[in-house]
Parts: structure tokens; sequence; C-alpha cells
């Protein structure tokens, strides 16, 4: 089951949330709509950890006009409840399940799925188990350690608990301010926001905080859980990898790249078309950077796939 509020097709974005009964009585995803709801969806796009799918809403939204796009909150981020417990978390198969119920639960013919970072690991998980849903997929400096360093989390039982900073940084957030206006404020110019534009900040704020009782705004991903998708790698992306079947787009950054996949020459024969590309000038956040190079690439993958 899923529900849609907005006032019509050309009101960007509308929102939706879709129940998961094949996850449990609980198991539900919040997203945003982009296009024309009379198509088949041709376009899923997944955030990266930490973020929300109003993080993209200026990259996203002028594909309306062409594309009928779903960005998703993923699970324990904006409207998305947290339902797996962090304690005994190892690994991000709760994020793909979640990803795959949703594409079982869609009415029409495969997708094209994208994300970045994280939401680029999670939508390769989905695309090598189900490649029946799936008809390509464009990833933007998704999260695929060396092949060493994979090895190396897995016989650490995929637990990543020393010298990783993102994860100890994720633990000490901020999680309350006084307003979404305080927040934009003091994250404006700096650290990871220092090459967005406002519009992406604002986005990102919008459904990245709600509001409590006492009127102040607190994080909807909670600072453990972000935490938590920064420690648990009990995962193989080299091993989805040898799965695939479909085509696939890599656009990797210049400047701090959480992606170990440099080659085309990576990529197995199953893959029938292959581009990885390393994007000059560009840092992790390269989708929010160049939301023009972005959109050519999300609307490539639909138009030739």
């Amino acid at each position: 089951m899923d529900t849609r509020s907005g006032p019509g097709p050309s009101a960007l974005p509308v929102r939706r949330r879709f129940d998961l009964p094949a996850l449990g009585p609980d198991a539900r995803l919040a997203a945003v709509e982009f296009g024309d709801p009379a198509r088949p969806f041709d376009l899923i796009f997944l955030h990266a950890n930490g973020f929300n799918a109003m993080t993209y809403r200026d990259v996203l939204a002028p594909l309306a006009g062409r594309l009928h796009v779903l960005a998703v909150d993923q699970q324990g981020h904006g409207g998305s409840p947290q339902r797996t417990a962090i304690e005994g978390r190892t690994s991000w198969s709760d994020l793909s399940l979640d990803l795959i119920a949703l594409l079982d639960l869609l009415d029409g013919p495969p997708v094209v799925l994208a994300g970045h970072s994280l939401g680029g690991a999670v939508s390769l998980f989905a695309a090598a188990q189900r490649p029946d849903r799936v008809r390509a997929l464009a990833l933007f400096d998704p999260v695929i350690p060396s092949k060493a360093m994979v090895a190396q989390l897995l016989a650490a039982e995929g637990q990543w608990t020393r010298g990783n900073p993102l994860a100890e940084g994720a633990l000490r957030r901020r999680a309350v301010f006084p307003s979404r206006q305080a927040v934009i404020d003091s994250y404006r110019g700096r650290g990871p926001f220092k090459t967005w534009p406002d519009a992406a900040l604002e986005g990102y704020v919008e459904d990245g905080f709600a509001e409590r009782d006492d009127g102040q705004v607190e994080l909807t991903c909670a600072p453990a859980w972000e935490s938590s998708n920064f420690r648990s790698h009990g995962h193989d992306p080299w091993s989805y990898i040898a799965r695939l079947t479909v085509p696939v787009t890599v656009l990797r950054a210049s400047n701090g790249s959480t992606c170990n996949l440099v080659s085309e020459d990576e990529l197995p024969d199953t893959v029938p078309r292959k581009h990885v590309e390393t994007i000059a000038d560009s840092t992790h956040f390269l989708p929010i950077e160049r939301p023009d190079l972005t959109r050519a690439t999300l609307l490539a993958a639909c138009l030739h796939s």
C-alpha cells in the first residue's frame, strides 16, 4: 500500500509513503515524487548516509518534464522510521531489503536505480539481487572500499570500530537546534557543506530535522544510526559487482572519493554497457556540486537502457 499527498501532478515534489508488509507491519518508506504520476516510474534515487531525498530536490526536479522519479528516504532518514536495532548490526543488508521490497511493491516495468554514496552501494546490492526489476544503474561516488579493505572488514565481522573518524564524528553531531534557520546558519559554508548551494542545504534541513514539542528541531537521522551506517561493513560490494547484468554508469569524485572501482575493466563482461569516470574538481558530494552533469547522467541512463 502507498499513499500520495500533494495538490496534483504539477506540484513538485509530491510526498509519498509506502508500506512494506513483506518486511513487517511497521516497515515503511517515505519518498518524494517528481513527474507525471500517470506513467510508471523511470528512476528511483537513493541518498547518502545522514541525508534524505529532499537534499536532491533541485537536482531531480528539472527531470520531471521527461521522467517519473521517486527519491526515497532510506530507513532511519527523513520520514522513514528506523526499524533495525543498532546493536549487532553489521551490514547494509537491511537497507537493500527495503529497496527490494519497494521494487516488488511498485507496478510497472523495471526501473533505473541511482544513488549517491551509501545510496549508490544499496542500489548496487539491489540490482545484483533483483535484475528482473532493474534496467540500469547510475552510481555517484558509491561506497566501494578496496578489495583489501573489504577483506579486513569481513575478517573483523563487518565492524569498522577503530580509526573510523566518520563514525566517531557522527556520534558527536549536534542533534537539537532552536530552529531550521539556526541549522542553516550553523552549517552554511562549513564542513561537508562548503561546496553546497543554499538550495541543497535548505532541502536537506527541511526533512533532516523535525519539530519537537518544545519548539526546537531535532535530527531525523539519529547520530547513532548515522554512525552505525559508517561502522557496519559486513558486505562485499565486489561480490555484488560480479553479479551485475545491467548497464552501469559510475561517476567518481576526484577528491576524497569513496569509490575504489576506477575502471570499466573492473566490471564483469555480463554488464552490457559500462562507463566509469572520475570527475575533475569534484568532491564526494559531486551530485550536488554538479547538478547538470548528474541530470544528464540520469537522463541518459533512463533513455538508453
